[in-house]
């Protein structure tokens, strides 16, 4: 199908971009990549009369390390995580997930933003975001917002993000020495949704006890779900065989999949326990390596 008719506004900087917003109101919708929001418009399930397009926004596409924490603008695409030099050192489960996102021509265009806002329970940044315990900064009429990635969502394609705002920047705590991750991701082909998938990000101390977990599943709730039940049952402990059987069933327990063409509900959540189990002896072996 063809969009509804609209206007083509781009802009040149953060400030002109929040301008754009301010003036023509709900009638506008931010365009980065537009991976998720031209689709929307040819099934005529959004229509907006204006397109403010941020992808040359420069500012919008760091990519930076300061304070502690990985910085990463919006516009910033799939193909820039998965080059990303300082990811590959500090932060590797981003540009993992990044890799299974699409096919290259999605991950050329498509924005960590962009993914991120959505609030497609389907979309895989948002679960990997959660388990490395990132926030992200919004920028509107108020000023600036920090808001993590925990709570960020609110249900299905809802996040706290208000009309008016603009996704600026993503920020990573930088992983610690001995930290290891995971993305595990079922999917029926290249390129798919996950049927189910699980992001795995822990730190070890002492012992090999677990300082820091963060656990979260894609695909199988209206939104992406925090596993805390699952880390507070690894934390401070020494993870064994068992105790990562025992997270499993968790994950599967924790499910709220629908019947779909993914699979069936009961499957799906079976399967975000298998990826949970991969993902914790997987992301466990790289931290003892690192």
């Amino acid at each position: 199908m063809i969009p509804a008719s609209f206007e083509y506004h781009r802009a040149r900087t953060i400030d002109e971009a929040l301008e754009l917003l301010a003036k023509y109101g709900e009638d506008a919708k931010i365009l980065a990549g537009g991976q998720s929001l031209l689709p929307m418009m040819k099934l005529r399930l959004a229509s907006p009369g204006h397109l403010v397009d941020i992808s040359e926004v420069a500012q919008l596409k760091e990519l930076r390390e300061a304070d502690g924490l990985i910085r990463i603008g919006a516009a910033a695409t799939e193909t820039a995580l998965l080059h990303s030099a300082l990811l590959r050192g500090k932060c590797p489960l981003i540009g993992e997930a990044a890799a299974q996102i699409g096919d290259p021509q999605i991950r050329n265009r498509g924005t960590l933003g962009g993914n991120l806002a959505h609030g497609d329970p389907g979309n895989d940044h948002p679960s990997v975001m959660i388990a490395l315990g990132a926030s992200v900064i919004a920028r509107g009429p108020a000023g600036e917002r920090r808001l993590p990635m925990d709570g960020f969502y609110r249900g299905l394609y809802d996040t706290q993000l208000e009309p008016l705002e603009l996704l600026t920047e993503i920020q990573v705590p930088t992983p610690p020495a001995r930290s290891g991750a995971a993305y595990l991701k079922l999917k029926r082909k290249i390129g798919d949704f996950a049927t189910a998938a699980s992001a795995v990000q822990l730190s070890l101390g002492e012992g090999d006890t677990c300082a820091r977990i963060g656990i979260a599943l894609t695909n199988v709730a209206p939104m992406p779900l925090r596993l805390s039940g699952a880390e507070a049952l690894l934390a401070g402990k020494r993870i064994t065989a068992e105790l990562i059987e025992q997270a499993a069933q968790i994950a599967t327990g924790a499910c709220d999949a629908a019947d779909d063409f993914h699979g069936p509900s009961e499957y799906r959540a079976q399967m975000a326990g298998e990826m949970t189990r991969r993902a914790l002896a997987g992301a466990l072996e790289r931290a003892r390596r690192d």
